[in-house]
């Protein structure tokens, strides 16, 4: 009797030994492009571009300015027409130099003292005194356009 709770607890052990084991989510990434040029952020990665706050319906986000994102992943801000930013879900926002040149649009990873809301995550746009359309949420997509 006690070789064979031996064995099964052996068999047991041996089991749980061959089960695939847990993968941790991958962390949310962020995509620059502009046809040519493919780049991608993680959060770590914004914040190592610096950190700058605005104000969006009474909430302070903070972020990097969208100009710094596109240059540092490229691509030249001067020759572009616009840049549209895309949501996972596949609403889109476009801005014109005049939108998308401000220092205070920012591509938000965090709340001021928070992470971003789960219906925001895992970056937005903040445009501050813009409509909400111009401030997609949930975003994966950064297209410059020449």
């Amino acid at each position: 009797m006690k070789r064979f709770l031996l064995f099964v607890l052996v068999g047991v052990l041996a089991l749980t030994a061959c089960a695939p084991k847990a993968q941790e989510p991958a962390a949310a990434v962020l995509k620059v492009s502009d046809g040519t040029i493919e780049k991608t952020y993680t959060a770590d990665d914004l914040k190592a571009l610096g950190e700058t706050q605005a104000t969006f319906q009474d909430v302070t986000y903070v972020g990097v300015p969208l100009t710094v994102l596109v240059q540092d992943a490229g691509i030249d801000t001067t020759a572009l027409t616009a840049v549209k930013a895309v949501a996972v879900d596949g609403f889109t926002a476009n801005y014109d130099a005049s939108l998308y040149a401000r220092e205070d649009t920012l591509v938000a990873y965090a709340r001021m003292d928070a992470p971003l809301a789960d219906d925001e995550a895992p970056f937005r746009m903040v445009l501050p005194n813009e409509g909400g359309k111009m401030n997609p949420r949930q975003l994966i997509e950064i297209v410059a356009i020449p």
